[in-house]
């Protein structure tokens, strides 16, 4: 395994645990300015409206798991295929558990940091 492929995988398991904690400064820090995600049933969206859903779930306890299943770097850029599993539990409510496929694409910035660029979740309940 690469440096680049250690530090794209630590990335991944730093945004699940910074997301199991409520982190959100942590998660918001693991992705660039210009981040755009995608979500089934829904228009892209990007980092500050990424934030204001985010800061919605703060009292929600989360647990998950993600296993990268594909890590491919080409240069400065790099694509993560993973299956993730999360359970959520709003407080006084059942958890509501979703599970697929995250496809990944990350820049490395002139700091030498990997950050997510795109990230296109396939969630769905289970």
């Amino acid at each position: 395994m690469t440096a680049d492929e250690a530090a794209i995988r630590e990335l991944i398991a730093a945004w699940m645990r910074a997301s199991a904690a409520g982190d959100l400064d942590t998660v918001l820090g693991l992705v660039t300015d210009d981040v755009v995600f995608m979500v089934p049933g829904a228009e892209p969206f990007g980092k500050e409206m990424f934030a204001a859903a985010a800061a919605t779930m703060k009292s929600a306890n989360l647990e998950g798991t993600s296993e990268v299943r594909e890590l491919q770097v080409l240069g400065d850029w790099a694509f993560a295929r993973s299956f993730v599993r999360v359970a959520v539990t709003p407080p006084g409510r059942e958890p509501v558990r979703r599970a697929g496929w995250v496809l990944s694409i990350l820049r490395k910035g002139a700091d030498g940091r990997w950050r997510i660029a795109r990230d296109a979740n396939l969630l769905s309940r289970v």
